[in-house]
């Protein structure tokens, strides 16, 4: 099915002003034609919904669209639906679901354990139990230098 601006506008439930900012912001791909005959397809609905998705998890547009900019359709559809995304799926699925996902994207978050390092009160640094040896001496680093700083008792 095809869609022109105000349809899929509508259907996407936005304004026709943000289907054109996203397309300018590389969020959606450029529509089939341009003038009065420019047409949107399935793929545009389904990054729509799943824009709005990810914005209700209250995820930057920068994040949304590192997460949409390696997925297929079928992985749009699902976040769209408000699914986990495939890879999430997987591992809450079990050991022999997560074998047969695809590794998270680079910058993506990964799950796994984390460690708590209390800086001071009120601030904490959380280092992933998996992070690279570097991230943890920069932790370690961080809280070799603020510690001392922090009062007494507020550790």
């Amino acid at each position: 099915m095809t869609y022109k601006l105000d349809e899929l506008a509508g259907e996407a439930g936005v304004a026709p002003r943000t289907v054109r900012y996203y397309v300018q912001r590389g969020l959606l791909p450029a529509p089939e034609f341009r003038g009065k005959d420019t047409s949107y397809g399935r793929e545009h609905l389904a990054r729509l919904r799943a824009i709005k998705v990810l914005q209700q998890a209250h995820l930057p547009l920068e994040e949304i669209q590192a997460r949409l900019a390696g997925a297929g359709l079928d992985e749009i559809e699902r976040l769209a639906a408000g699914a986990p995304p495939a890879a999430q799926a997987a591992r809450c699925a079990g050991p022999e679901a997560a074998s047969a996902a695809e590794p998270p994207a680079a910058g993506a978050p990964r799950g796994g354990r984390w460690e708590r390092v209390e800086i001071a009160d009120g601030v904490e640094l959380h280092v992933r139990s998996d992070a690279p040896e570097r991230s943890r001496r920069i932790a370690l680093d961080i809280e070799s230098r603020y510690t001392p700083l922090a009062p007494k008792g507020s550790r």
